[in-house]
């Protein structure tokens, strides 16, 4: 009868890991995949009950996991895109021909530099290049 079981876990891990990977999101595929793996621990330890309750709990728990998982993604994702559309690099070529890299942030309708320093606007390579260039 062990081996049964053994071979059951085994096809309900391996059915459950094939289908988590059509899910659209982690939320979905930690449902799947503890669906799968609850039931896979509840046959091998119980029986069709316990593979049904093991199916349940591990779809919720991994649900949860999934969904907080995919939360933070988007958040980091959002970050990202702000940052991204708040920031902006100016190039200064220096005397040697290298050049140093100068990353302004927006914070309202100003643009401040790595000391500091504040801008109504983009400054020019020129702006910078007495601050940054060498």
């Amino acid at each position: 009868m062990k081996a049964e079981k053994g071979t059951i876990l085994g096809i309900v891990v391996l059915v459950g890991m094939l289908m988590a990977v059509g899910c659209a999101n982690k939320a979905q595929t930690g449902a799947l995949t503890g669906a799968a793996l609850g039931a896979g621990v509840g046959a091998a330890v119980g029986d069709g009950e316990g593979a049904a309750i093991g199916a349940a709990a591990g779809g919720i728990g991994g649900y949860m996991v999934g969904n907080e998982m995919d939360k933070s993604d988007a958040a980091a994702e959002r970050q990202a895109n702000y940052e991204a559309a708040n920031t902006h690099v100016v190039y200064v070529t220096n005397s040697n021909g290298s050049t140093t890299p100068v990353t302004l942030r927006r914070y309202g309708g100003r643009w401040v530099g790595p000391r500091g320093e504040e801008y109504s606007s983009i400054p020019s390579e020129q702006q910078l290049r007495a601050i940054y260039g060498f």
